[in-house]
């Protein structure tokens, strides 16, 4: 997705403030090659590149994506059981006995 000059700018602000302060962990769908369509602008691109590998280990997946791969063999939702809905994913608090 392309970014505004103003989006970009905010996020290559950000990679350079916490350049060599902070760890950053970044994830994308783009190799390096094409982050260009985020920056736009080629030294903005490098820039942002440099500072984000130096010091870094760099984990490149080369498999399906698993959203993508679950949502295509998606079957559609299983009805609840009838008389039954859906409790709370927490257990209810147990209540005092007034007696």
């Amino acid at each position: 997705m392309q970014q505004s000059p103003d989006e970009a700018e905010v996020l290559f602000t950000l990679l350079a403030e916490r350049y060599e302060r902070r760890s950053v962990m970044v994830t994308s769908n783009l190799v390096f090659s094409q982050w260009d369509r985020i920056f736009r602008d080629q030294m903005a691109t490098a820039a942002a590149i440099d500072r984000l590998v130096h010091h870094a280990v760099v984990l490149e997946f080369d498999v399906t994506s698993y959203r993508t791969d679950r949502s295509r063999r998606k079957s559609p939702p299983a009805p609840a059981p009838r008389g039954r809905t859906p409790g709370p994913l927490l257990p209810r608090a147990r209540r005092r006995s007034t007696s």
